[in-house]
């Protein structure tokens, strides 16, 4: 199925001999194609596919800590828009493996996920927070955004991650209320899959199940962040995100689990 492809620039500072270089990708026909196959309860909608192409020809001149020049690989970024397929909760893109052109460009990392398609059901002012988020590595780059180390996975992956409604209020430096997708793990988990050729992500809404907090309103020691838990029960510690553990008890409890 054909996909269609917003492509955005990133910012790209190149510094190589020759002027005639393209950096601009140009898959060959034949290019082998990575599915990403994403399936998206009704209150989310899919984020944009950021995608990743990396080259060993086109070098990136990065300057170090005590001014000297350091060469690395280059890097060409476009976004991909998911297409749903019909009417089903199923949103797929086909990326190709060869980014060919004189740089010889190679699929190196995704970044995808979910987030609120209307934040504004929590209330007027109500805007999209974090999480939701999913970093998929096809090689030994890390991607710009990441942090810790990748689960590693032998061969295609799927992953299926459940998430709660989490209802943040900040006061300090502005008030702000922003509704975030709270789930185990870091904000973006990240996976290496070096021999993938599909991913499939699910994720599992528990709308039912929100969490609230409150930020600090002054700047005093021992005051935490507070969070109200759908039993009712309210914990302030110097967690900076609700207890999943937590939520997944008071949901399998509900349910009779």
């Amino acid at each position: 199925m054909p996909t269609r492809i917003s492509v955005v620039l990133f910012a790209l500072f190149f510094s190589l001999s020759g002027c005639g270089q393209d950096y601009n990708l140009a898959p060959p026909p034949d290019s082998e194609q990575m599915t990403v196959t994403v399936k998206i309860p009704k209150e989310l909608k899919a984020r944009t596919l950021e995608v990743m192409y990396r080259s060993s020809i086109c070098k990136r001149i990065k300057t170090g800590s005590s001014g000297q020049r350091i060469e690395v690989e280059g890097y060409h970024g476009i976004d991909v828009q998911l297409q749903r397929q019909g009417q089903s909760d199923l949103y797929v893109a086909k990326l190709p493996k060869d980014g060919g052109g004189d740089c010889q460009w190679h699929l190196s990392n995704i970044l995808f996920g979910v987030t609120y398609g209307a934040p504004t059901q929590f209330g007027g002012e109500v805007t999209s927070g974090t999480g939701g988020g999913v970093i998929v590595m096809f090689d030994h780059n890390r991607p710009l955004l990441s942090s810790g180390l990748p689960i590693k996975v032998e061969g295609d992956l799927t992953i299926r991650k459940d998430y709660y409604p989490w209802l943040h209020e900040r006061f300090l430096g502005g008030y702000d209320k922003y509704v975030n997708l709270a789930s185990e793990g870091s904000t973006y988990p990240m996976y290496q899959a070096l021999r993938a050729r599909e991913v499939y992500f699910e994720a599992f809404l528990y709308s039912d199940f929100l969490v609230t907090s409150e930020g600090a309103k002054a700047h005093k020691v021992g005051d935490f962040i507070k969070f109200t838990y759908p039993d009712g029960s309210v914990l302030s510690d110097s967690s900076n995100k609700p207890n999943f553990r937590r939520l997944q008890t008071i949901r399998l409890a509900s349910e009779g689990k």
